[in-house]
């Protein structure tokens, strides 16, 4: 199996239309066009992690953190950055990161701390915005189904739980062809009417050329009248953070200590309680301080995160308990998920989970 062909079925778990814009996530170091004789899946691509997959036999690290963040000029081995690069490329092993493209998937990191505090109900905190467009197009009635279906095969038509969803009405139209055109219907040089199906699809833009191929693959006028609309909508189904709620209310003192254990955390920074039980609750792993008038305005009664800086804790404003529990500690279990979701996807191949901890904070 190419390299390839395994980012082809990561680039299905998280695509990376999903990523922020500020992220680096993809390929980062590695040829894809080579073989791969295995795979492992860590948090940080550090040099000990690589060190690992020499020992292991894997020629592919897919890291959730990208180890290349930003631009640098010299790989001289300075940092543990270029030390890392220079391992990789010297062993000829290619670096894969996910990262906040994994964050935006409604299954990714924030599921996947939501499921294992037990929480249920849950919501995208903070949807995506501008990433929906809509097209339109029109044909007549015994090509409207064909159409319609290739472009819901191609990714068009999805909101939220439902799919197959266009919207479709009949109209009255009219064109004349000059002597240079061929109409599939009517004849050039004279004025031709009738009946034809407008039908409206919305898509995720990255998805905008499949879905535009399969419309003119699959429609019969030589010329394909269309129009795209970038639309306002926030996208419901992706974004940052969720929002959850327990099963039971908890104290928050009691809620925190269950927090800790279930994420072992080695410490956790609290704000000062509210004196409120715990029902409701968002979460956001990594750094997440931009969330917290999100989490507020949610009506979370908690908001668990990471990197939390001193004055930070007062935007709480006793509104909410808001608790860094460490950032490591908040996507910890970030990894598991893409092991367990390649060795679905890629059966009766090696995809090996890292025993090295890349945890750079330690507690006294």
């Amino acid at each position: 199996m190419k390299i390839k062909d395994i980012i082809t079925v990561l680039e299905e778990m998280a695509p990376l239309a999903y990523a922020e814009d500020f992220d680096n996530v993809g390929l980062l170091v590695g040829n894809p066009e080579n073989e791969s004789n295995g795979v492992l899946v860590c948090h940080d691509a550090l040099e000990n992690v690589i060190e690992e997959a020499i020992t292991k036999n894997c020629n592919l690290v897919v890291c959730f953190h990208p180890i290349l963040f930003s631009g640098i000029k010299k790989i001289t081995g300075k940092n543990y950055v270029e030390r890392a690069i220079l391992k990789a490329i010297k062993n000829d092993i290619a670096i894969y990161a996910v990262h906040t493209a994994l964050d935006n998937h409604p299954q990714g990191v924030n599921n996947i701390f939501c499921n294992t505090l037990g929480l249920i109900n849950t919501k995208i905190l903070i949807p995506k915005q501008q990433f929906l467009q809509k097209l339109v197009t029109y044909t007549v009635p015994e090509n409207s189904e064909k159409v319609r279906n290739a472009m819901f095969e191609a990714g068009a038509g999805t909101i939220g739980n439902y799919d197959n969803c266009s919207f479709n009405s009949e109209g009255f139209f009219t064109f004349k062809g000059n002597e240079k055109s061929n109409p599939t219907i009517g004849e050039k040089g004279k004025l031709h009417t009738g009946t034809e199906i407008k039908i409206e699809v919305i898509f995720e833009k990255h998805l905008q050329s499949k879905v535009l191929k399969a419309l003119l693959m699959n429609h019969i006028y030589e010329e394909v009248a269309y129009e795209i609309y970038d639309l306002q909508n926030s996208h419901q189904n992706i974004g940052l953070g969720m929002i959850g709620e327990l099963e039971n209310e908890m104290d928050e003192k009691d809620f925190l200590l269950h927090v800790k254990e279930i994420m072992i955390a080695r410490g956790i920074r609290h704000s000062a309680f509210t004196g409120k039980k715990v029902k409701k609750v968002a979460v956001l792993g990594g750094s997440g301080s931009f969330a917290i008038k999100n989490a507020i305005q949610a009506g979370a009664d908690a908001f668990l995160t990471a990197d939390l800086k001193y004055h930070q804790f007062y935007e709480a404003e006793n509104k909410l308990l808001l608790a860094d529990i460490g950032h490591f500690e908040s996507e910890r279990y970030t990894k598991n998920y893409i092991v367990d979701y390649l060795r679905k996807k890629i059966l009766n191949f090696a995809i090996i989970l890292s025993e090295e901890n890349t945890n750079p904070v330690k507690y006294l």
